[in-house]
């Protein structure tokens, strides 16, 4: 799908219009969405550029994400597909800039790039060329994945919570401790995720604020991105945090875990030791000798059993005492 935006007026905002028209002067922003074949070749044809495709743009080499050729510059990056998500996910877009325009390539629909829209439709942005729809783009995806981040550390927190006052029974607490353990791993992978995006994301900005330094941009673009990258800086630090506490937390939860195993194998060791007295002395009083003593006792049965219950006492009082059970 293609979506054409034009500049608005005084460059405060942009004007979307129909595909089928030609690219105007005004035209700043080609936004392509899951494109055809075709709708690259009409592009490709009006704007004299190459579209990657989507082989290429999962290219992780920064050759072939981040470059010029023919008077464009290409920059791919990795960006957050849904952060409302349970797990978020991330994709990548290519970003074209070629005489002043912005060509976008993606397979997904980020909330970013609505989002985005929906402000400069209504003048809230300046949309003087495609340099500035650009940043405000990624802008935008700063700011969804520092809410993510947020999330994040809310749902760090309740976990943090739930594994240190896990309470009620053995069978209880192992099995919240498991749920706890699924949701460590599932907020450490959605750090790391994050974590890509937001590298992607500034090796990006320096590439194009060192591309502008060359071509001799200006010096308020250039003021715009490095604050950018600030704004990134910033997150990867929350990130790092966050990541160390998800490792934390996780190998606590382990920990915990191992605790609770230990519990039940001490457990059955105790009964073992406990078992071990009585079951001598039904082992002695259950030979099969011709010649034995007490089998003419008339006392003998009860006498046994009460050998065997007070062998299982004593070990029982003294695992008691000693803090064992």
């Amino acid at each position: 799908m293609i979506t054409i935006y034009d500049r608005a007026a005084a460059g405060t905002g942009l004007v979307s219009r129909a595909p089928a028209q030609p690219i105007g002067g005004d035209t700043i922003w080609i936004d392509l969405v899951d494109p055809t074949q075709d709708e690259d070749a009409a592009i490709e044809a009006a704007l004299g550029i190459s579209i990657p495709t989507r082989a290429e743009m999962r290219e992780i080499e920064s050759s072939s994400r981040l470059y010029a050729d023919n008077g464009a510059t290409y920059m791919t990056a990795f960006i957050i597909e849904d952060i409302d998500a349970p797990l978020p996910q991330s994709s990548t877009a290519t970003f074209i800039l070629t005489g002043g325009r912005l060509v976008t390539v993606r397979y997904s629909s980020p909330k970013a790039f609505p989002m985005f829209v929906a402000r400069a439709e209504k003048g809230m942005v300046g949309c003087r060329d495609g340099g500035d729809v650009m940043m405000g783009i990624v802008e935008a995806l700063i700011s969804q994945s520092a809410d993510l981040i947020e999330r994040m550390q809310d749902e760090v927190e309740k976990l943090t919570a739930q594994l240190f006052h896990v309470k009620g029974g053995l069978q209880s607490r192992t099995r919240r401790l498991d749920v706890v353990l699924r949701a460590t791993g599932k907020e450490g992978d959605t750090v790391a995720t994050v974590q890509e995006t937001a590298m992607s994301l500034e090796r990006l900005l320096n590439f194009l604020r060192e591309m502008l330094r060359r071509g001799g941009g200006e010096p308020q673009a250039i003021e715009r991105i490095a604050a950018a990258m600030s704004d990134i800086a910033s997150l990867n630090e929350h990130l790092s945090f966050l990541s160390d506490r998800t490792t934390f937390l996780l190998n606590a939860t382990l920990g915990m875990i191992t605790i609770e195993q230990n519990q039940i194998i001490k457990l059955f060791s105790v009964m073992a030791v406990m078992l071990m007295p009585p079951t001598l002395v039904a082992s002695i009083y259950g030979m099969n000798f011709r010649y034995m003593p007490e089998l003419t006792w008339e006392w003998g049965y009860p006498l046994a059993l009460g050998l065997m219950f007070l062998a299982a006492l004593i070990p029982f009082v003294y695992f008691k005492r000693k803090g064992w059970m």
